[in-house]
């Protein structure tokens, strides 16, 4: 098993407990001392960095959130001052206004160096060429995976999202072996490929770095069956750095460096901390962030973590596929619904394409849900009867796995709208 900083990965528990610990003394300090935000906060809950004595004494610390990163920055939040600032990158702003944030010259370093372990811990290295289609600019997925295949000495084309003709002939003349992406683009970079009469399981393209956007592990069994492109689950958000993290080559969950950061899991209601093995809201604590501070920050992601040493010998734990987010969690008729569940669920069905759309709509005092699903080529036909019969099937299995009704809609490919960034399946009109 490669690795790209064996010291650190190779780390046995214990050794990292007193890492880990040392960097969390020592971020508490400097947020304490340089953040006017986080100070005020540390003073309302009582509490000072010399009471942070153990790793468990982390939860003594108060909460962040997205909130905080929007209104209070970068006066109140910042660390670092503005000559220290060599970067500016935002967040989408797909859940409200977009985070400005700032980078040092050694977090930008620290960043490269969590993605350049993660993509060696894939099975990547300098014999690999590496099509980045994650856009370039404020969005950090574009230069995240440039600076951490430049790294390991991989070559980058710097594609950027779209003109995805463009995209299949790099991938043709160059021999592109690795494509990061969204899950949703990648899908439709293979789409595209059919129609071309291009195949991409017989191409030089082998894996794909995927993230970015929820996804099912149903989606990623398409993508390797369908085009033959080994699908790995990556993670990060500007806030912390960027894609930051990866699974490694055994595939069983996306390994968290510890000496870089802390993931919680936390009752999403109490704030209370989760048992071992039980799936809650994700918390992140940055531990080498020089900018500005990311402590106890709640991304309202659902996960679970695994503690257990995994097959690759590495020791740091290991985070399991998202199933959903806190924020976006719809609630129909008391019920919480995920868009991960209804994808996983429909692709069950063999006739079902890639594509799907939610619509929630609110019937006097009621709440209707839509399920509009894409079809296979071959699968819709004209044959009412048969089409009914399959509507029915879905529909079935919708109410068995989500526990609440919806309406099914059969639509042919091509249908639905397609998005170059991330997909957005969720149409909610109950409060327009």
């Amino acid at each position: 098993m490669a690795c790209w900083n064996p010291n650190i990965e190779m780390m046995s528990k214990e050794d990292l407990d007193i890492l880990q610990l040392k960097l969390l003394k020592e971020l508490v300090d400097r947020a304490y001392d340089r953040s006017p935000l986080y100070r005020e906060r540390m003073d309302e809950k009582g509490v000072k960095p010399d009471d942070i004595m153990t790793l468990d004494d982390l939860s003594k610390l108060p909460f962040m959130s997205k909130k905080d990163l929007r209104d209070y920055q970068p006066e109140r939040l910042f660390m670092a001052g503005k000559r220290d600032i060599i970067r500016y990158h935002a967040s989408s702003g797909t859940t409200g206004k977009p985070t400005i944030v700032g980078y040092t010259k050694k977090d930008i370093e620290t960043w490269s160096e969590s993605l350049a372990r993660a993509l060696t811990s894939a099975g990547l290295g300098a014999d690999d060429i590496v099509q980045v289609a994650n856009t370039y600019g404020l969005f950090t997925g574009g230069l995240g995976f440039h600076y951490a295949a430049e790294k390991i000495g991989a070559a980058v084309v710097p594609a950027s999202t779209g003109n995805t003709d463009r995209q299949l002939q790099m991938i043709n003349d160059l021999g592109v072996t690795v494509m990061a992406a969204t899950p949703s683009y990648m899908i439709y970079v293979g789409e595209v490929a059919e129609k071309m009469g291009i195949d991409l399981r017989k191409s030089t393209l082998k894996t794909g770095l995927l993230g970015g956007e929820p996804w099912s592990d149903k989606m990623r069994e398409r993508i390797q069956s369908q085009f033959g492109v080994r699908g790995i689950n990556c993670f990060g958000a500007s806030e912390l750095y960027g894609p930051s993290w990866t699974e490694c080559d055994e595939q069983c969950g996306i390994h968290i460096w510890r000496d870089i950061a802390i993931f919680e899991i936390i009752d999403p209601k109490t704030g209370d901390k989760a048992s071992p093995g039980e799936r809650g809201e994700l918390v992140i604590t940055m531990l080498q962030k020089e900018a500005f501070p990311i402590i106890r920050y709640r991304m309202g992601d659902i996960t679970v973590m695994d503690e257990e040493k995994c097959a690759c010998g590495r020791s740091h734990p290991r985070m399991m596929r998202i199933s959903g987010r806190v924020d976006d969690m719809l609630i129909i008729r008391g019920i919480n619904v995920f868009p991960s569940q209804v994808e996983h669920c429909l692709h069950t069905n063999p006739e079902v394409g890639n594509e799907f759309q939610i619509v929630v709509d609110r019937k006097g005092a009621l709440d209707d849900m839509l399920v509009k699903v894409e079809l296979k080529p071959e699968a819709f036909t004209d044959n009412i009867l048969e089409l009914n019969a399959l509507r029915e099937r879905i529909t079935s299995r919708l109410k068995n796995s989500l526990n609440v009704g919806a309406k099914v809609e059969l639509v042919p490919t091509g249908s639905l709208p397609r998005f170059e960034g991330k997909a957005r399946r969720v149409m909610d009109r109950r409060d327009i």
